[in-house]
């Protein structure tokens, strides 16, 4: 729809008419072509409608910054490049528009532009036209408020009337790409950023605006958007919180209370990059995957319901319909044996869901052969047992809806069998061990974004697994947890296990046992470990490349600390919070410049392919394991 729209240069009010050529749009031209934005609700209203801009697709803004707004500025740049781009664009003058507020919009008269500070000179309409919210307003009222802003608007609060001419839609779309640029992209602290010289579209805005379009669009889990959205409301406020202490500072004072303000000051600073930095890493595309979050495990409210009061044991048993054989062989294989004591009984169900949602502790679900469809999450909060009557090919279990994981394990042992699960539309992993422990044998996971997740403290025992198809790592091991892979296939995933040795001052490294795994055709590397790079490993540009010797059939057994070895390796904003009484002692004579000048870890992120990842410390055990047509390399390190 805008393909033509988008910049094309506004013509000369005063030219010859010749055919030169200069807006060689002008002779197709034949009205608007933006829709109309009806006003929703506002049944009595007064007020013209406006043109529908907000709609506007992931390319469509992509294009605009890149080539026209913002190109390859500087964040000091921003402000200039973006009134240079509407200069050219907008119309200067006679145009109505609606000042639009949380508390009003009323009809006013652009007469002028003031681009330098990004607002425009307005008078208001007479009779007055104006839509209120919670208040009252009258002509006489509005006059005095123009008054107080010497009749200059901010360009972000004006919405462009609707007009079929045609003649206002580059200034309609122009407002939009600059409101939406100092909504969702422009951070207060962009400004303040000591490394001013980079290009701020690569490292700022086009992340950002991704991460907009894949939360708009559903392919970003809720417990990170909501994450997301808290550290922006904690950044925003702590960076009001430095900006007011540092202006309350005196450049030439050495007296105490300075001297105070420096040391809480030092305190917001470093509290601020922490929180950049965990903006950063959301905001990028690649370190979201390697990195992930750790926000929602508070999320889940599915509380453990622990045994009966009476004591019974229930065994759930799913099926659709069963014939009399399988019946038959049910009751004398399984039934029989878990049901040989009085307190015991059998309950049925028709989905998998509502079986577990009905056990306690030590309760049995068996599903029987056929295919599940279910549409929600299943939880699993308590130590049960889930069991299919058959081989995982025939005990089909998939989920179609969109959502976070598909399986959730909270459980003390918690143990999964002879299943397949397949995911489809997903937003997070296949499931995901929160806490406790659990053991699966003999399943097939059938992903689509990213496999198992073993969170930090949780324990996860695999066995005889199949695990393809994910996007992201088949299995993402986080700090602290336990994790054996015995006797699995790894395959066709983007890699196949994703270790993070990112601990911080509350973390151990994971503890991890490889025996007898078939890890191949992953499109990155078999195994990656994810390490925080402070400065000692070099910089290696990230390619897709093959990389290295592979590590087919290499056998080890227990292995030995390496004498470098990153036992102990913690993101930057540990190590700033545990130097910063240092530097506080050190700064209590200094002036407040010296804030400006702590150091931050700005290395690009990179990987490489490595010959000794079997020899780290973090693998219990790690042997017989093969390696086949990785397509990074076997066993590899990235580096943030």
């Amino acid at each position: 729809l805008y393909k033509e729209l988008l910049f094309r240069p506004r013509p000369p009010k005063e030219e010859d008419d010749d055919d030169s050529g200069t807006d060689h749009f002008n002779t197709e031209k034949s009205g608007t072509q933006l829709q109309r934005c009806e006003r929703q609700g506002e049944v009595n209203s007064s007020l013209p409608d406006t043109f529908q801009t907000s709609h506007l697709l992931f390319y469509e803004r992509f294009k605009a910054y890149q080539d026209y707004m913002l190109g390859d500025c500087k964040p000091s740049e921003v402000k200039a490049f973006a009134a240079d781009y509407l200069e050219k664009v907008m119309e200067p003058c006679d145009w109505l528009a609606l000042w639009s507020t949380d508390v009003f919009d009323v009809l006013v008269e652009v007469c002028d532009l003031d681009l330098k500070d990004l607002k425009a000179c307005v008078r208001l309409v007479l009779p007055l036209q104006c839509d209120t919210r919670g208040c009252e307003l009258t002509e006489e009222a509005m006059k005095s408020l123009l008054e107080a802003t010497q009749h200059r608007l901010p360009l972000q609060e004006l919405l462009v009337v609707y007009e079929q001419s045609g003649d206002f839609d580059l200034t309609a779309l122009a407002l939009e790409h600059l409101r939406f640029l100092y909504t969702h992209i422009w951070r207060q602290w962009d400004e303040e950023d000591e490394d001013d010289d980079f290009d701020y579209f690569v490292r700022c805005v086009e992340p950002r605006l991704r991460l907009y379009y894949d939360i708009l669009e559903d392919r970003v889990p809720l417990g990170l958007v909501a994450e997301y959205r808290s550290l922006l409301e904690k950044c925003s406020q702590c960076f009001q919180q430095f900006s007011a202490l540092r202006r309350g500072l005196s450049t030439d004072s050495d007296t105490e209370l300075d001297n105070v303000s420096m040391v809480e000051g030092l305190k917001l600073y470093d509290q601020l990059e922490t929180f950049k930095r965990k903006l950063h890493i959301i905001e990028n595309p690649l370190l979201r995957y390697v990195l992930g979050y750790r926000g929602n495990a508070s999320q889940q409210s599915v509380q453990s319901r622990g045994p009966r009061a009476s004591g019974m044991k229930v065994v759930h048993v799913v099926t659709a319909s069963c014939s009399t054989i399988q019946l038959q062989s049910l009751l004398s294989d399984r039934l029989l044996p878990l049901c040989s004591s009085e307190d015991t009984e059998i309950q049925f169900y028709r989905d998998p869901v509502s079986a577990v949602e009905m056990c306690h502790q030590g309760d049995v679900v068996l599903v029987l052969p056929g295919i599940y469809s279910v549409s929600s999450s299943i939880f699993l909060p308590d130590s049960i047992t889930i069991e299919g009557f058959g081989l995982p090919d025939e005990v089909v279990i998939e989920k179609k809806n969109k959502g976070d994981s598909f399986v959730e394990s909270t459980g003390a042992d918690v143990r999964l069998s002879n299943i397949k699960f397949i995911q489809h539309d997903a937003i997070e992993g296949i499931l995901c061990v929160r806490q406790g422990t659990l053991h699966m044998e003999n399943c097939v996971l059938q992903c689509e974004t990213t496999g198992v997740i073993v969170r930090t403290a949780a324990r996860l025992t695999m066995n005889m697994c199949d695990l393809y198809g994910s996007k992201g790592a088949g299995v993402e091991i986080y700090p602290g947890s336990i994790c054996s892979l015995v006797g699995n296939g790894i395959h066709h995933c983007k890699d196949g296990i994703l270790i993070k040795d990112f601990a911080d001052e509350l973390d151990v490294m994971p503890s991890i046992t490889m025996e007898n795994n078939v890890i191949h055709n992953n499109e990155g590397y078999g195994v990656i470990l994810v390490k925080s790079n402070n400065g000692e490993q070099p910089g290696v540009p990230l390619d897709r490349s093959p990389a290295g010797p592979t590590a087919e059939d290499k056998q080890q057994g227990g292995v030995a600390d390496p004498p470098n070895s990153s036992a102990g390796v913690q993101p930057e904003s540990a190590e700033n919070s545990s130097s910063t009484d240092c530097d506080v002692a050190a700064a209590s004579g200094r002036k407040w410049h010296f804030i400006r000048q702590l150091s931050r870890n700005k290395e690009t992120s990179c990987s490489r392919a490595v010959q000794d990842l079997m020899d780290h410390q973090i693998f219990v055990s790690i042997q017989g394991n093969q390696f086949r047509r990785n397509g990074m390399g076997d066993l590899g390190t990235f580096f943030y």
